[in-house]
């Protein structure tokens, strides 16, 4: 055998035994009369001892890094020992040494703090996956789909693979095509959720399903999207909204114990219409405080145009920063005017310890009516107030990220936090305003609430969604809803996302036809598992770390060069 153990396992316990390990050289330390080597495997590095009168002495010294060596020796105890290594007490006195392979010298250090740019370490993707810390995500990255398909077995649910090659039906974000060859000029589409299947597997009788899948979505990209993702997809028959709330939530907090061994608190519950009150966007970070806060009437009748005039006027209270200087105050103003903000500028009121008041608005505003608004706000002496004003939606919004970067500037967006809830209530609709038709919210297959029946026909842009998202730390992890599992429901829901009765046929009718032939009530969730899997593990949104083999940031497959053109022979095949 090439080892009877690996390099990470070894133990003062192991001294005087005789091992053979096999591995990868990871350094290369001649110090004269003594050389060492360090052997890294996935498992961890075992430091290797040549004495110089040892006849392997020379053979060790041509070893280049990452070498991959077979060596057999007798375990002792270090003298000087390493306790950042859990191997760091004893080494491998070596008798046996066989090169299995050379190596070229890498184009960049396998180190966890390696000297290798993105791209490079993206086209050698197989030297950067030996790095100890990506080494360790990925592995982390199984413990979490263990922990899912743990729970999930064990509340009953069945794992059911559906199909990759699918109809294209482009009602949200662009499909991948992939031509027909035996069907010249027709396409299959690559799933973007398997939203449809699971569907009419709950109408086939499987209550519980669930799925850990690859999905793909033709977008731009950010640091939290890949062009082919992982997607922990769920579906439940006979249920009604508290019974999916119930069950995954349960799941989270089984794999926070499982993988992490952090006990989550139940989550709170917040409408959608809150959430923008309060902090400006639908997936609120609760690690903090510094809720935003509508001082329109309180600010307005002064004769100050940019409040008067505005639809909203919005504040938020960064506690203890009255003593912000004119310097950050500008730097803050230059922050929220970025295009990425939008806002046109920033008012700010300093509340001082001694009790008086000082504003960048003090030729409209007299101490009496800073402090009123002081008052209206809550701040107490040492807080700094910062007010934003505009149209309604977009001063929510810029005032939501306002209040993200103050709390990272002061560190209230603690790594070693954990704040979930659940987001209820979500509209169904959104006006697309370009297009003048409404779209789906969610997807074209949640239900609308009972109670908003009678608006279903009168104000459809009031109706609200059986929809819920779990968020946790202000990062988005999973959506859901209810479904529509009545005919005439979804067809008026087509109707009313501008689909005519042909178009609605010719794109849904297989499911449309299924619903007559007794769809029960049901309804689901998806998490997306790579994200998923960045905030179990790192508390970061940044899910390209978790990933074997991920694209860049322009969707391009560094180490295989894809996308690429095709053979001229397979495009004739395929009428292109």
């Amino acid at each position: 055998m090439y080892r009877t153990h690996t390099c990470g396992e070894l133990r003062k316990e192991h001294s005087g035994k005789i091992i053979t390990l096999a591995g990868w050289v990871q350094g290369v330390r001649d110090l004269g009369n003594l050389i060492f080597i360090d052997l890294r495997d996935r498992y961890g590095i075992t430091q290797l001892f040549f004495d110089k009168s040892s006849p392997l002495a020379e053979s060790a010294k041509q070893l280049g890094r990452e070498y991959v060596i077979q060596v057999t020796g007798t375990i002792r105890e270090r003298s000087s020992k390493n306790a950042q290594l859990e191997t760091g007490d004893i080494e491998m006195l070596v008798g046996q040494l066989t090169v299995l392979n050379e190596s070229k010298t890498p184009p960049f250090t396998i180190e966890d703090e390696t000297d290798g740019g993105d791209d490079l370490r993206m086209k050698y993707r197989y030297l950067d996956l030996r790095r100890g810390i990506n080494n360790k995500n990925l592995l982390h990255r199984h413990r979490v789909a263990q922990a899912v398909r743990e729970y999930m077995d064990g509340q009953g649910f069945a794992d059911v693979e559906t199909p990759f090659l699918i109809k294209s039906t482009p009602e949200g974000a662009r499909d991948f095509v992939v031509p027909s060859r035996l069907n010249q000029g027709q396409f299959y589409a690559l799933p973007q959720s398997p939203q449809t299947f699971k569907q009419l597997l709950m109408v086939a009788g499987f209550d519980k399903y669930y799925q850990i899948t690859r999905c793909f979505r033709d977008e731009d990209l950010r640091a939290d999207r890949q062009p082919e993702f992982t997607q922990i997809d769920c579906e439940m028959a006979f249920v009604e909204q508290e019974d999916v709330l119930q069950m995954f939530e349960g799941m989270v907090k089984h794999v926070f114990k499982k993988v992490r061994g952090i006990e989550l608190e139940d989550f709170p519950r917040m409408s959608y219409a809150d959430c923008l009150k309060y902090y400006g966007n639908d997936k609120p970070d609760l690690r903090f405080g510094m809720k935003l806060i509508d001082v329109k009437e309180v600010v307005s009748g002064k004769n100050f145009k940019v409040f008067d005039d505005a639809e909203a006027v919005i504040a938020i209270v960064a506690e203890g920063c009255c003593d912000y200087t004119r310097k950050q105050t500008d730097e803050l103003t230059e922050w929220v005017k970025r295009p990425q903000i939008g806002a046109g500028g920033l008012v700010f009121i300093k509340c001082g310890v001694d009790g008086s008041y000082k504003s960048s608005v003090d030729k409209f505003y007299s101490a009496d009516d800073l402090k009123k608004i002081a008052e209206h706000c809550k701040a107490k002496a040492g807080d700094l107030i910062l007010i934003l004003s505009g149209v309604l939606i977009k001063t929510r919004k810029a005032a939501g990220e306002l209040r993200l970067e103050m709390g990272a500037r002061l560190g209230l967006r603690k790594v070693e936090d954990y704040k979930p809830l659940w987001v209820l209530d979500f509209p169904l609709l959104e006006w697309d305003e370009e297009d003048k038709r409404f779209n789906a919210m969610h997807h074209p297959f949640t239900s609308w609430k009972k109670e908003d029946n009678e608006l279903i026909n009168t104000n459809p842009g009031a109706v609200r969604a059986n929809a819920y998202d779990v968020v946790i730390n202000g990062v988005e992890l999973s959506s859901g809803s209810i479904r529509i599992h009545n005919r005439a429901q979804q067809e008026k829901m087509f109707s009313l996302l501008g689909l005519t009765d042909e178009e609605a046929q010719y794109k849904f009718g297989f499911i449309l036809n299924a619903f007559e032939y007794g769809a029960p009530p049901h309804g689901g969730i998806a998490f997306g598992f790579d994200r998923f899997c960045s905030i179990v593990i790192s508390n970061l949104d940044y899910i390209r770390d978790f990933i074997a083999f991920p694209k860049n940031n322009s969707g391009r497959d560094m180490m295989l060069d894809a996308p690429s053109d095709i053979d001229a022979r397979l495009k004739k095949e395929l009428g292109l």
